[in-house]
């Protein structure tokens, strides 16, 4: 008896990558996107570091306006994120239409710089930044895997995260250091930003391949890839279940800047210190994303995302415990750091495998947009909680929803025998093995005895 995967992904794991990367080595275009991502996340955390405290405590928004504006920028990126997988898939055009999203989010940051503080222009700027965001992120992940080997991916996108949280590590510094050096001018933290953000394109455009340069041992097929839906996708059972399984867990993940809004209020130090929060939990991120890419590819990549959010669980008790001053303050933002470095880049290493390789960048949209709705709507009814019962009951509310979540992706996760491989196997065929009969008593017919 043999096994044999009839998935056409399947048959794309035999091929050599796009990069030609050998193994156990890192591919070139992981790299040049790593770096990229690096410069544009100390562009885009400058902003995210200053926005809980610019909206709450200088706008005086209400826990309840903040929830809406953090989840408009969280979630509005499922708006246009089909669009931009679909947009990459056809013809093969990651690398264009991750430059467009780069661009545009670099964009936005004069747009901060236009809006005069009002509510309504910074959420459009927002906005526009999580288009961005939107567009560039299904393709550029779909690079990254079109990129590396198979059984690599966790590795491939630990490095990636890696180097992407290096950014967000430096970003909330900068942002600090500007507001202290020019006495909390946020425009200069908006313009400074506008450059980084430039210079993320530049890189881009200049050390990043494009699908030619790549050498790609087969073409997308231009007459079926792009008739097909990203949606068909849902079809997959395994993919169903991922998709299925990661959107009920964001649907009960209130949101980083909740937790740091609620750490300065048990702690209550100097607001000063607040765009330092983030880097507690990127320095935790940074350290261990390859690790935990790693580990994924060794052990499988489902039983570090349920331990992920197993340690953004302890988080939420621990905001919940008596506990107090240092102890609380370095144990969330280790548990936050683990949690990212769990689950951000071993979600895609955990569904890329299920997505055939022409319509990768739209499987991972599909992935990535029923997880940014789902926070959306956590971001709200946190926000909604919290304004109407108080911090204690909302938070209590939340601790309960993510254990019922974790149990339920547990379930839903697939369980595949092998990590790494780029397909389930889907079907058994059994070889017909021949019988070995004892020898026949009986004489035939033809025979005669000599």
């Amino acid at each position: 008896m043999y096994l044999a995967t009839t998935d056409a992904v399947a048959k794309a794991s035999e091929k050599p990558t796009a990069s030609g990367a050998r193994r156990g080595r890192v591919a070139g275009p992981v790299l040049a996107l790593g770096a990229v991502s690096l410069v544009t996340d100390i562009s885009s955390e400058m902003v995210t570091a200053v926005l809980p405290l610019y909206f709450v405590l200088q706008l005086g928004l209400s826990p309840l306006q903040f929830g809406f504006l953090d989840g408009l920028y969280n979630g509005v990126t499922a708006l246009v994120r089909l669009a931009g997988g679909y947009a990459a898939d056809r013809g093969g055009r990651h690398k264009l239409v991750a430059g467009g999203g780069y661009a545009l989010s670099a964009l936005s940051r004069l747009g901060l710089l236009l809006a005069g503080g009002t509510t309504a222009g910074i959420g459009a700027a927002l906005a526009a930044d999580r288009v961005g965001k939107g567009v560039r992120t299904a393709p550029r992940d779909a690079l990254i895997s079109l990129s590396s080997p198979p059984d690599a991916l966790g590795r491939a996108f630990g490095v990636h995260r890696a180097m992407d949280t290096t950014g967000a590590l430096l970003g909330p510094l900068a942002a600090f250091a500007l507001l202290w050096a020019t006495a909390d001018a946020y425009d200069a933290v908006f313009v400074v930003s506008f450059c980084f953000g430039l210079l993320g394109v530049l890189m881009l455009v200049t050390f990043v391949p494009g699908p030619q340069e790549q050498a790609t041992p087969k073409p997308p097929d231009r007459s079926a890839a792009p008739r097909a839906k990203a949606l068909d996708l849902l079809r997959v059972p395994a993919f169903r279940r991922v998709l299925y399984a990661a959107s009920l867990l964001g649907a009960a993940t209130i949101g980083d800047a909740f937790l740091y809004l609620l750490l300065q209020r048990r702690l209550d130090f100097a607001i000063a210190w607040f765009p330092l929060l983030p880097l507690g939990a990127a320095a935790v991120y940074l350290l261990l994303a390859v690790p935990a890419g790693r580990l994924a590819d060794r052990v499988g990549r489902r039983v570090p995302f349920l331990a992920g959010h197993l340690a953004l669980l302890g988080g939420y008790v621990l905001l919940l415990a008596p506990t107090d001053g240092r102890p609380l303050l370095i144990g969330v933002l280790l548990l936050l750091g683990v949690f990212y470095a769990a689950t951000d880049g071993v979600l895609m290493a955990l569904a890329a495998p299920f997505v055939p390789s022409e319509r990768r960048a739209g499987g991972m949209a599909v992935l990535q947009t029923g997880q940014a709705l789902a926070r959306l709507v956590a971001a709200a009814g946190f926000g909604a909680a919290w304004t109407l019962w108080g911090v204690g009951p909302a938070l209590t509310c939340a601790v309960a929803a993510l254990a019922v979540a974790i149990a339920g992706a547990a379930v839903l996760l697939p369980r595949t025998e092998k990590p790494g491989t780029e397909a389930p196997r889907t079907e058994v065929r059994r070889t017909e093995v021949p019988r070995t009969e004892k020898p026949s008593t009986k004489k035939s017919r033809t025979e005669r005895p000599s």
